[in-house]
């Protein structure tokens, strides 16, 4: 299985706290190469329909709040063509959650399966339009696969882990807080765990045994959390994960951890 790291849409420019370069924010996706399940998207960014359209698709206060680059380069589907494949050999997208910049390439591969907790597409459905969930994202009728929170299995301590479906080495991680259905994507990667943790997090200084949050970030964080305490408890068991238990933790944002990678 081979993993490749792609930012799907960058943003508005956050400087370190740490001393790094300031950086665009980004929306880290993985392409998985499977040997029997064909390819996997973790996370669709912003698609073509965003960058090119973006008046239809996205709410201005949305983008005037974010500051999206709006490249058709960076848009997966375009990506894809450059690493020599075919939208339809996506055959799988899981998603961290439905917010803007995590779904918008969904109509880029209509043919997908797409997995998410039962949860998040019930709060997007009826919550949408709205400048956290677009509804053309999914006007072209995904081919939803849907995850429950009530069953599931233990994984390194966490609870009603879902394996999913036809996907085997991948899992659905609830993380609830950023949104009602918000759940991390773990990936086996050879001897070792990563997990994408979507917006669980929004800086790599949260994940420290003494936790730093990004000023600028994390005042993006808040804004958009719907359940404070469930999210600050869910960033002490992913600080678990991560030293206790070595799996590669990442959120959906940070630009220094992409380059990490």
């Amino acid at each position: 299985m081979k993993i490749h790291h792609l930012n799907l849409g960058s943003m508005r420019e956050i400087d370190s706290t740490t001393g790094l370069p300031s950086a665009r924010a980004v929306c880290h996706a993985l392409l998985i190469e499977t040997p029997s399940s064909g390819l996997v998207l973790v996370e669709a960014g912003l698609g073509l329909d965003d960058v090119t359209r973006p008046a239809e698709l996205l709410e201005k206060e949305w983008v005037d709040l974010v500051d999206p680059a709006l490249k058709p380069a960076e848009t997966a589907v375009r990506q894809l063509a450059r690493l020599g494949h075919d939208p339809a050999d996506v055959r799988h997208i899981v998603l961290t959650h439905l917010d803007v910049d995590h779904s918008g390439g969904l109509p880029d591969f209509p043919g997908a399966r797409v997995h998410v907790m039962a949860a998040e597409l019930e709060a997007a459905l009826a919550e949408a339009p709205s400048r956290r969930y677009r509804p053309g994202h999914w006007a072209h009728g995904p081919r939803w696969v849907t995850y429950g929170e009530g069953r599931g299995e233990t994984w390194l301590g966490m609870e009603g882990v879902r394996p999913l479906d036809d996907l085997p080495g991948i899992l659905l991680v609830p993380l609830g807080g950023h949104t009602v259905g918000h759940a991390g994507v773990a990936v086996r990667d050879g001897d070792r765990w990563l997990l994408h943790a979507g917006d669980a997090y929004f800086y790599h200084g949260e994940l420290e045994p003494d936790p730093r949050p990004h000023p600028l970030m994390d005042i993006v964080q808040v804004d958009s959390q719907v359940d404070a305490e469930l999210r600050a408890a869910n960033q002490a068991r992913l600080r678990t994960l991560a030293h206790a238990h070595g799996v590669d933790v990442f959120c959906a944002h940070d630009p220094w951890e992409l380059r990490r990678f």
